[in-house]
């Protein structure tokens, strides 16, 4: 390893996390402060951290079938966070509008509007996998760093 990546790998910091919902139904915004409030889901203890601003967020969580009402202030708030960022569908709503798919007040599915890097199915999913995301989103965005883990 050269000086180069060696310094790179050690100056990089932990992501921190922003939670976008985008008209859900909270089932999964519980299931996404289990991974925050309790130590046996901590995501803390991944070198992960929630933050209350996007443009200090590295990867991007989103619940909800993105609602007409929310679309706007969800591109606006994704296209503030910095590059590079890793996108986060959590729930099956963000993935393909779940049960709410075909309404009218739908702009959904979250794909249509920015790149996802990570989908996490179920209604809502269970803790385990959303802190499964969370590592494959971090492992996403050590390598758009262009830092090899290890």
């Amino acid at each position: 390893m050269s000086l180069d990546q060696l310094l790179k790998k050690a100056s990089v910091r932990s992501p921190w996390l922003f939670r976008i919902n985008a008209g859900s139904c909270n089932g999964c915004d519980v299931e996404l402060a289990t991974t925050a409030l309790i130590p046996r889901y901590d995501v803390e203890r991944l070198g992960c951290h929630y933050t209350g601003s996007p443009r200090q967020a590295d990867i991007v969580l989103v619940t909800g079938p993105v609602t007409l009402h929310m679309r706007d202030y969800v591109l606006r708030v994704w296209n503030e966070i910095p590059e590079p960022k890793v996108t986060v569908a959590v729930g099956i709503c963000p993935i393909s509008g779940g049960v709410f798919r075909d309404s009218y007040s739908i702009a959904g599915p979250l794909s249509k509007l920015v790149p996802v890097d990570v989908n996490v199915p179920g209604c809502p999913p269970r803790p385990q996998a959303i802190m499964e995301a969370v590592v494959l989103a971090r492992s996403i965005w050590m390598k758009k760093l262009g830092i090899e883990e290890g």
